[in-house]
């Protein structure tokens, strides 16, 4: 089976990949040493991804800036309610204030105490003191709040302790005696404040939380309907090939469509490019096979004529020489036809057909050269081209007949197993180490136990063959002794 694969590589040079690798490198070198950190860590992020962050930062930022000052004015506000309302206490206590005789009196009966003191959450006192700050009437704790003393028709309100418990405490000067002012205090403690406290926090978290939410949810609708278009773009460039190079006529966004003209252009200019290689194909295939046929017919009949018989060795040097060159021509033509002509619509076939066609064309040359070619066929019905499916088959009979040595026993089989069907060949010949397999499918290379002469080209257009079809090439063990089986899997048709 095909044994070209390792480091045995045949000098011939692969142009066109040595030509892509330099500027690859180049540009790698280029961009690593003038750019190393930022693009890598940018292009670890999407598109979605940027507008989402970009979009997000404001709203993570302005959210909470906002509920910080929805809070304070809601907190001010209510908080200055419930000071008014104290107050309102203060105002009560100093209607009740009178002078008769130079004495001043606080009429304060029990019940008016009782409805001073009324609250059902807090608990209230009142303090009232003459302009001397001798007591007059409350509770004569509070005096020792040492509180600044207000001129009539002033406030003043703080929050203190007195005895361990927190106090909301409210001044009010009020005239009395000799044009002088008297002082009220009141005070309550802080329970309802705080359960107020505890209601405006609960509502405007759940407010903003709810508001953060939403933007989010927005955010991400909206940058989700904006690059939808672009997605469209992107999936119709997915399913584009050489086979449908037409222009694009979707309905994109102002923005995308000089993007959707370039694409359109190229097209064009690779439907062009295209056709000329499409014909310099056709045209080398021709240029090459024409002359090669030609110099094998005439070395054939220089070894029918008489001629020297030291010449002759010479004569089949040159015959296999010959041989070879046409065959390397081929294969090359084969992979740029496999690499460039455009995927043709993918018929429903049957991998045992294909082996059967190819059977008539190599049963006699196995029969020349004295080995033993075998066929054990089973339907393998799947989707393909069936001329890139019988070079594949060629190429490996080709690699076998070569490489596995005189009397070698080639076999070849299809079928399905599971999901896959499969066509593989099987020869008894050195085969490849496994070590070795990884590269005996890369161009240009052969196993380091092949004894005959040939390109290292033939598994790397199974390769290619086998990937466009959706399908893999594996080199495994023969089924039994030495050898190697080469099988192809492509997806199982229904």
């Amino acid at each position: 089976m095909q044994q070209p694969a390792d480091n045995k590589s045949d000098p011939v040079p692969d142009p066109v990949a040595d030509l892509a690798a330099a500027p690859v490198a180049a540009s790698k070198s280029k961009s690593t040493s003038t750019r190393p950190g930022p693009p890598e860590r940018r292009s670890r992020l999407s598109l979605k991804q940027r507008l989402l962050l970009w979009l997000m930062v404001p709203v993570v930022v302005a959210v909470p800036v906002a509920g910080a000052v929805l809070y304070r004015v809601m907190h001010d506000t209510a908080i200055s309610w419930l000071d008014q309302s104290l107050g309102d206490t203060a105002l009560a206590v100093a209607s009740l204030i009178h002078e008769r005789d130079g004495q001043i009196y606080v009429d304060v009966s029990g019940p008016t105490d009782s409805a001073l003191r009324f609250d059902r959450t807090d608990s209230v006192y009142y303090l009232v003191s003459d302009p001397d700050g001798h007591v007059l009437h409350g509770d004569a704790s509070l005096k020792a709040l040492n509180l600044p003393r207000r001129a009539a028709g002033e406030w003043y309100f703080t929050i203190t302790t007195l005895n361990g418990e927190a106090l909301r405490v409210g001044v009010l000067g009020t005239a009395c005696r000799f044009a002088q002012s008297c002082q009220i205090v009141v005070a309550e403690t802080l329970h309802k404040r705080d359960a107020l406290q505890r209601q405006l926090l609960a509502v405007v978290s759940l407010l903003i939380g709810g508001m953060a939410v939403l933007l989010a949810a927005a955010g991400w609708w909206a940058t989700h309907e904006g690059l939808w278009p672009l997605a469209r773009l992107s999936a119709e460039l997915e399913r584009r090939d050489l086979a449908r190079l037409e222009p694009m006529a979707l309905e994109v966004p102002a923005e995308l469509r000089p993007l959707v003209a370039a694409f359109n252009r190229l097209f064009e200019r690779l439907r062009r490019a295209s056709s000329a290689q499409q014909d310099f194909l056709a045209n080398a295939a021709h240029q090459l096979r024409t002359p090669l046929t030609s110099l094998r017919t005439e070395i054939d009949l220089a070894l029918l004529e008489p001629h020297d018989p030291q010449v002759e060795p010479l004569l089949k040097r040159l015959q296999k020489s010959v041989d070879r060159s046409a065959r390397l021509a081929q294969q090359m033509l084969s992979i740029a036809r496999a690499e460039a002509e455009p995927a043709q619509r993918e018929r429903p076939l049957d991998l045992r057909d294909i082996a059967a066609q190819v059977a008539e064309d190599w049963v006699p040359r196995a029969l020349a050269t004295g080995m033993d070619l075998g066929f054990e066929l089973s339907d393998a019905p799947v989707l393909g081209q069936a001329f890139l499916l019988r070079e594949l088959l060629e190429n490996l009979l080709h690699n076998s007949l070569n490489y596995a040595g005189p009397a070698a026993r080639i076999t070849v089989r299809s079928g399905a197993q599971d999901a896959w069907a499969y066509l593989e060949v099987e020869d008894n010949g050195p085969g490849i180490p496994p070590q070795e397999r990884s590269r005996a499918l890369q161009r240009f290379q052969r196993g380091s136990e092949a004894k005959a002469t040939g390109s290292g080209l033939g598994l790397a257009i199974g390769v290619d063959i086998a990937q466009r079809h959706g399908g893999r090439l594996e080199l495994l063990d023969a089924t039994s002794g030495q050898g190697l089986r080469v099988r192809l899997s492509m997806p199982l048709r229904a």
